[in-house]
């Protein structure tokens, strides 16, 4: 599941993101690279790069153009010599798969392709212009793709990159302001942003006070359903439909957030509200989720989250379904259930090191997930969803920054648009980290009930991906 929006740029604003830049860029000297967004974030909101905006982290999520606030590492901005030091950063990431149906499916053998590329420039308004706790960010999308998910006659969604048409778009993907209040209590961010970055965003990081106990990435699962709960589907913003809104987060205390936000609910209509404006015509999303988390036993880092939401509006399905409003309600969490912290490596007889004495530092963990939703509506695709994951970091002997997990979502749906009660989706994937920010990623996907269609037989689907981070 991977969504974005903003007016298209080459239509109403071709210079706004290179302007942006360049105007960071002659207002400050060149200088030493530093995080390019304050350390104290709590932890509700933190993306995956947040917290190491200048290393290429551990692990990463299967689809980091819908889980990351801030793009990439910063490299991009290093090698333009861009001062971080003054609260200026650019950085990006590229993720481009290939998939193949083995079998099953609406068109069994058919191949697709799929590329989204994303650029972002931050700045840290405190360090630039004393402006206490402010920052403001601009991010730039360009995705070409084919309907995936189509081919295999999946409702949910196996390969979160591709959404709805038009799938060769150019878009302002977010742009915002944030400001911290009260010693970083209370934080609002404003402008055209993704609202599945703050609510019910089951795959990002669990970040503990310790970075060894951190859990890089809750999963690298491919398929929509850990980005987006597929009870939202069609309701909330995110990649690639961003939308006009404000996201507020009350954090009274370091491991507890209440998050609230309210968004242009246009997507409810079908409108590509990344491609174009802000609308008030009636039709808006509201949102709530509050969550904690923690550290078991000193080692076990965790979280929980529940949420509701609602969307007002005259929404409609098939020709003969409307409805005025919905609802629904939502929960997950994530746990780490096995932990090995670094030992020292054994020496052999001739007091040589059996294995690279980098292998010290190599921790290994399984963490777990689960995932429930549920709405009133008529005329969303998905009334009811479970799902649930395990992943485990650092399995493999010299390979610490290596990632492998499996998935299972379930989805109930809506008998007013499809004649199949549910799709059924199991997932497995290898991440491997090749080098600095690349990682390379296959995949297989294998869905019983595609719920497309009763006549769509059961799809058997292999991706393979590479994703760069800069």
């Amino acid at each position: 599941m991977v969504k974005v929006t903003g007016y298209n740029v080459r239509e109403s604003h071709p210079h706004l993101f290179a302007a942006a830049v360049a105007a960071a860029i002659l207002v400050a000297p060149t200088g030493q690279a530093v995080a390019a967004e304050v350390e104290s974030l709590p932890s509700i909101g933190i993306s995956l790069v947040d917290p190491l905006l200048n290393r290429v982290p551990d692990a990463i999520t299967g689809n980091p153009a819908v889980e990351n606030v801030v793009p990439g590492t910063g490299l991009a901005g290093r090698l333009l010599r861009l001062p971080e030091n003054r609260g200026l950063r650019l950085g990006g990431l590229w993720l481009a798969d290939t998939n193949v149906l083995l079998s099953g499916g609406s068109q069994p053998g058919k191949w697709s392709w799929n590329s989204a590329l994303i650029i972002g420039a931050n700045v840290d308004a405190e360090k630039l212009l004393a402006w206490k706790s402010a920052s403001f960010g601009v991010q730039f999308l360009q995705f070409d793709g084919q309907d995936t998910n189509g081919q295999a006659g999946s409702v949910q969604g196996y390969n979160s990159l591709p959404g709805p048409k038009p799938r060769d778009r150019s878009e302002l993907y977010q742009l915002w302001y944030r400001q911290a209040l009260f010693d970083e209590k209370l934080i609002f961010r404003i402008g055209k942003i993704v609202p599945t970055y703050d609510f019910n965003n089951v795959a990002r990081p669990v970040p503990t006070h310790e970075e060894g106990l951190d859990i890089p990435a809750v999963t690298g699962l491919l398929y929509t359903p850990v980005f987006v709960n597929p009870t939202l589907l069609g309701a909330i913003g995110g990649y690639y439909n961003s939308v006009y809104g404000f996201t507020l987060t009350l954090a009274p205390t370091r491991n507890t957030y209440l998050n609230y936000g309210t968004y242009d609910g246009n997507v409810t209509r079908g409108v590509q509200t990344g491609l174009t404006g802000p609308h008030f015509n009636g039709y808006y999303f509201n949102i709530l989720e509050m969550g904690v988390d923690w550290v078991a036993a000193r080692k076990y880092p965790g979280e929980f989250a529940i949420g509701g939401w609602y969307q007002t509006g005259l929404l409609r399905g098939s020709a003969r379904v409307s409805e005025h409003g919905t609802g629904g309600f939502y929960l997950f969490g994530g746990q780490r259930i096995w932990s090995r912290s670094p030992v020292p490596v054994p020496a052999d007889s001739n007091e040589k090191m059996v294995i690279p004495i980098a292998q010290d530092r190599h921790h290994a963990s399984i963490s777990m997930f689960l995932q429930f939703g549920v709405n009133d509506s008529d005329t969303l695709p998905v009334k009811d969803y479970f799902g649930l994951g395990l992943t485990g970091f650092g399995l493999v002997p010299l390979r610490p920054d290596d990632s492998v997990g499996v998935g299972m979502a379930e989805s109930w749906l809506n008998p007013h648009l499809f004649k199949r009660p549910s799709e059924l989706m199991f997932q497995g994937y290898y991440q491997a980290h090749l080098y600095a920010g690349a990682f390379f990623q296959p995949a297989i996907s294998y869905i019983p009930t595609p719920g497309a269609s009763p006549s769509v037989g059961s799809a058997v689907a292999v991706t393979f991906r590479f994703t760069l981070l800069f």
